[in-house]
């Protein structure tokens, strides 16, 4: 500055210095003087810093919730929880799975270990010394009820009640699992539910029901999932009321089978449309199909009628039998044909609804191919569904429908490994391994090779539509056989997820980056934020711990000395990449 106070420099060459700077430095520059700290607040400034150190593509716009890009960058920088703060070690074996009360302030934890912990997290306002304050409230062992270990877990909706599920060492059963329901209130086992493949895992439906799964061999690869509503409270029931109703019953091709249910409430889907589209329809079509629409194929579910299904079976078996097809079929080949014509004209067709708003959607795993899960079935589940009371299955269809067709599929051409929705149930983020570009399935019994590189897809529910490319960065390196799953998380504005390199991911919803690597000494399995403060992240790993993770902006207020707070521009200080 002149003696006067004019400035020797004109802004618009300290803009075009800024420019040259990183953002630690122009903040730190943004201290010398008053003219110095207009100049670097500057929203084309920050603009460019942006882009340039985020490499966000130029033609993607700003959060339509961002204030300025000032902000925008700040919240990116200092608002993921990628700051290791604590890490509990109460399991002495692998973690595999962590989910969060809806208030935050509890969560729970499965392991290999067979138990199911119960710790409380501390609120963001509680003062803390170097450490987050987490407690051990409850410890529930499940060896005694015959359980292998446990790996899922997942709180109702007002968190007056657990949901744990667990492998179960039955009988000659190796693929038979167990839904136990756990009082918060007094950490009481309620309910036990068998549930069949165990890795069905279940999930609420109401505060108090809650839904499992049946598995029937039809044959040496078809088999039929069947569907229960089961409530929590299995011993105080009227005889008058169905403690157990069958909701749906689905048939199984290819030796696959339905697994990891989960419910959509499309009552949650109002949100604003904040999700990028994944581009243009001609390079990157919709990967879902409506099994619903007329279509002319022969694989469609809902079939033609009864009496030309039952024509076009025998005509199919005379060739069978004549030696007529060419070439000769397998007997996997052969079964798969014959299941498929038997269920023409004797599936349900799906219900519409006028009221879909109120409904929800049933998601889960399932395949058509092959015994790896490769598709994404959803199945819209109405108000008169939603209650153990009432007509059971079969009751109020033909005599018929032994199956019922599902509203969607989604196929991911690959291996799914893991699947979240976002917090207003709309998108669904699902974790793939893809085969190869055009691999063929031969024989269900031996699924494409699966890639290492993880996809993260998303789907938007209301639309039935993919709405985003795959997020990278994850990988995953267990072959096709023996692959588990990984679970994966959504906030309002991140989503997280494990791999099999020793790190949890945390992406940006918007943005399409990646902002954080978290380091494990062992495959991480599950990722959890706290559903009422996303600057919060749990992990779990088979190096048998829980990591907690805050942003830097909590670590840094929470341990700030009262009496010398830092300067604002601090969050970035000493902090460069």
């Amino acid at each position: 500055m002149e003696e006067g106070g004019t400035p020797l420099l004109p802004d618009c060459l300290i803009y075009q210095i800024f420019l040259s700077l990183g953002p630690a430095d122009v903040l730190a520059a943004g201290q010398v003087c008053r003219q110095w700290h207009a100049v670097s607040l500057d929203e084309f400034l920050w603009r460019e810093q942006f882009y340039r150190y985020y490499q966000v593509a130029r033609d993607v716009p700003r959060h339509p919730a961002a204030t300025s890009w000032y902000e925008e960058f700040r919240r990116l920088y200092d608002m993921v929880p990628c700051v290791e703060v604590q890490t509990l070690r109460e399991h002495s074996d692998q973690v595999l799975h962590l989910s969060f009360s809806h208030s935050g302030y509890q969560f729970a934890s499965c392991s290999k270990d067979c138990t199911v912990k119960l710790p409380s997290a501390a609120p963001a306002v509680q003062i803390w010394n170097n450490d987050l304050t987490i407690s051990l409230l409850h410890s529930a062992d499940m060896r005694p009820y015959n359980w292998s270990y446990t790996q899922f877990s997942q709180f109702n909706q007002d968190d007056s009640l657990l949901l744990a599920s667990g492998v179960f060492l039955g009988p000659h059963n190796s693929s038979s699992g167990e839904i136990a329901v756990i009082s918060l209130d007094s950490f009481v086992l309620l309910s036990r539910v068998r549930n069949k493949p165990y890795d069905v895992f279940g999930c609420w439906l109401t505060e108090t029901s809650l839904i499992s799964g049946n598995l029937h061999r039809i044959g040496d690869i078809t088999s039929c999932s069947v569907l229960w509503l089961n409530h929590a409270f299995q011993d105080v029931e009227s005889e008058n009321v169905n403690v157990v109703k069958r909701l749906f019953k689905i048939q199984n091709l290819n030796a696959s089978t339905i697994r990891t249910v989960m419910v959509a409430d499309c009552s949650r889907f109002d949100s604003p449309d904040l999700l990028l589209d994944a581009g243009d329809t001609a390079t990157a079509p919709c990967r879902v199909f409506d099994l619903g629409s007329s279509s002319d194929s022969e694989d469609e579910v809902a079939g033609p009628a009864p009496a030309h299904a039952k024509e076009g079976f025998r005509r199919f078996l005379d060739r069978v039998l004549d030696g007529r097809t060419q070439p000769p079929l397998s007997e996997r080949v052969l079964e798969t044909r014959v299941a498929k014509l038997l269920a023409q004209g004797h599936t349900k067709p799906p219900e519409r609804s006028t009221a879909s708003t109120r409904n929800k959607y049933l998601i889960f795993t399932t395949g058509c191919l092959t015994y790896s899960p490769h598709q994404i079935g959803i199945k819209q589940i109405l108000p008169h569904q939603m209650t153990t009371a009432g007509p059971v299955l079969g009751e109020g269809r033909g005599s018929d429908a032994f199956f019922d067709a599902l509203d969607h599929v989604i196929d991911v051409h690959g291996h799914i490994i893991g699947m979240g929705l976002s917090p207003d149930n709309r998108y669904l983020y699902v974790n793939s391994r893809a085969w190869p570009s055009g691999a063929v399935v031969a024989d269900p019994m031996q699924p494409p090779p699966i890639a290492e590189e993880i996809d993260l897809l998303v789907f938007d529910l209301k639309t039935m539509r993919e709405v985003r490319r795959a997020l990278r960065a994850h990988r995953a390196y267990t072959p096709n056989d023996e692959c588990f799953f990984i679970f994966l998380d959504v906030s309002r504005d991140f989503v997280a997820s494990g791999a099999e390199d020793r790190h949890g991911y945390i992406w940006d919803r918007h943005y399409n980056i990646c902002l954080a690597k978290l380091q494990h000494e062992d495959v991480v399995n599950s990722v959890a934020f706290s559903p009422q403060e996303q600057e919060l992240l749990l992990t779990a790993s088979d190096d048998a711990t829980i990591k907690a993770w805050r942003s830097p902006r909590t670590v840094r207020t929470l341990q700030a000395p009262r009496p010398h707070p830092r300067p604002f521009f601090s969050w970035f200080a000493n902090q460069r990449r």
